[in-house]
């Protein structure tokens, strides 16, 4: 006989429901703005009931944060992920550029420009979502640490050059809502990237030293 499929626990469902409603805030936030992110249509997005969504976020500042809090873990997680394997395989900054400007225009910085307005004007909103956005550059500064180890380059301007790198595709992210024009920031890119090359010098001749090693091997 066939087994009976095994039933969940109570703690595996609510996590379900939660993980439902923080994907749902999410996507509306990106899809329609945080004006029309309101618990009925999240609710009625992620398919549960108000009353479920208020027994897991009892306001809606509550599952907006919890929401961009989530979001933000995820890609602490595979940022980690990339730092690890930019220090085993010795990466370049290109890559880093690369990798930055695909995460952010991947939705996250679409929503970002939804919820800075509203964290401007409601200070708790504001209180709840700075230990947020502080882990989430903790994670980029453990990247370019790494590159700064191994350059000899100092930390401090490492950051600068992060910061800077960051400042960068935020603009252009931003400007592709009324820019549709792959052309355009690829250049921009590849304009970027070799200012950032600039800043390690010695680094990058020996990459692509390497690079041609393991081609010929």
């Amino acid at each position: 006989m066939a087994r009976a499929p095994k039933r969940r626990s109570q703690k595996e469902r609510s996590a379900e429901t939660s993980a439902r409603l923080m994907n749902a805030t999410i996507d509306l936030l990106h899809d329609r703005g945080i004006t029309r992110a309101t618990t009925p249509e999240i609710a009625r997005t992620a398919g549960v009931s108000r009353g479920a969504l208020t027994h897991h976020f009892p306001t809606r500042e509550t599952i907006i944060t919890e929401s961009i809090a989530n979001m933000l873990h995820l890609v602490n997680e595979d940022m980690r992920r990339f730092g690890r394997e930019f220090a085993e395989n010795g990466g370049s900054s290109d890559e880093i550029v690369d990798y930055l400007w695909k995460v952010m225009s991947d939705r996250l910085f679409y929503v970002t420009m939804e919820y800075l307005p509203e964290a401007r004007h409601n200070d708790e909103f504001r209180t709840q979502l700075v230990p947020v956005v502080r882990e989430f550059h903790e994670g980029l500064d453990a990247i370019w640490t790494e590159l700064a180890a191994r350059t000899g380059v100092d930390p401090e301007h490492t950051r600068n050059v992060m910061n800077a790198t960051m400042c960068c595709i935020r603009g252009m992210i931003a400007q592709t809502i009324l820019r549709k024009d792959p052309e355009y920031y690829d250049g921009l890119l590849r304009f970027w990237k070799e200012q950032v090359r600039q800043q390690f010098p010695n680094y990058g001749g020996a990459a692509a030293k390497t690079r041609q090693k393991k081609v010929a091997v």
